[in-house]
């Protein structure tokens, strides 16, 4: 497995206390420790791939210099600071780099360990932590860039990827299915919201859903919807705030549940799989779930 990441991603700093923190990125680092990977610097992200999901005026906005040791609010848990939109354009350029190694034959998989995370930024809203949609960005490189025909994305944070349906809400080359704690925010995620293909999947788990339930769950619903689908490249938003020690949810996984997603979902990737860094609060749980998670991952695909 080819691992992407870079310093700059740390450089993001929202006010003390915020639970998205530079301290993520090196509890990963730790969880990765001792693991067989290839490692590779995320390349600065090119504003023509951002422009794939997000209009120019979004992107200008996200520029906005921020004055050193300044903070500017985009919503009331969303920041930028002077260093936040480069650590963006790190993730942004991690994922379309892992897209291009991956389908060019150079691993069949690929892990993107940067943040900020994407998942909730909408077409021109950044919310939830989240400044550019990495993940949706990713299936449409595959898309437009390498004229793939079908591209799935999976996500299992926590918190419904509000931003990745909205970007993809009318791709018809695209399944997207996700499963995802309701009530919880942002609010979105109900079986109903179905895309404009009906080619979105979304599966809604109760708070203390633990993981021999989520199992069952996604062998039931989401697992044979991706086999029938038989994708060329397998994008996954990987967030790990299912976690039981989790402090912004109520779920119950524990790290082997996030290692046995993991395998099942390579087992239908079709052998291409790119995977990037969303949730997980809690730092210990993080480490082992993202270690658990790679792990799993790392020994079928060699």
């Amino acid at each position: 497995m080819i691992v992407y990441s870079h310093s700059d991603c740390l450089d993001h700093q929202p006010p003390g206390g915020h639970p998205e923190c530079a301290a993520r990125m090196q509890a990963v680092g730790q969880g990765l420790e001792g693991l067989s990977l290839e490692r590779r610097e995320a390349p600065p992200g090119e504003e023509a791939e951002v422009l794939r999901c997000h209009p120019q005026s979004y992107l200008d906005r996200m520029k906005t210099p921020v004055a050193p040791q300044d903070c500017i609010a985009l919503d009331g848990d969303t920041w930028l600071s002077p260093g936040s939109h480069r650590a963006a354009m790190r993730a942004v350029g991690g994922i379309t780099a892992a897209v291009d190694a991956v389908l060019a034959g150079e691993d069949a998989t690929a892990f993107v360990a940067a943040r900020p995370p994407g998942h909730h930024a909408e077409t021109a809203r950044a919310m939830g932590f989240c400044l550019y949609g990495t993940a949706a960005i990713g299936v449409k490189r595959a898309l437009d860039h390498h004229g793939l025909a079908r591209v799935a994305l999976i996500d299992f944070d926590v918190h419904h990827g509000n931003g990745s349906q909205d970007l993809l809400w009318d791709e018809a080359r695209c399944f997207l299915a996700g499963s995802q704690q309701m009530p919880l925010f942002p609010g979105t995620g109900s079986a109903e919201e179905r895309g404009a293909h009906n080619q979105i999947l979304n599966l809604a788990l109760r708070p203390s859903t633990d993981g021999a339930h989520m199992r069952r769950l996604y062998e039931q619903r989401i697992l044979p919807a991706l086999s029938d689908y038989r994708p060329e490249l397998l994008i996954v938003s990987a967030g790990f705030d299912a976690h039981a020690r989790d402090p912004l949810a109520q779920l119950e996984w524990q790290s082997e549940d996030f290692a046995w997603l993991g395998s099942r979902l390579f087992e239908l990737s079709g052998g291409r799989m790119v995977s990037t860094l969303e949730g997980g609060y809690d730092l210990p749980a993080l480490a082992a779930s993202t270690a658990a998670y790679i792990g799993a991952i790392s020994a079928l695909a060699k």
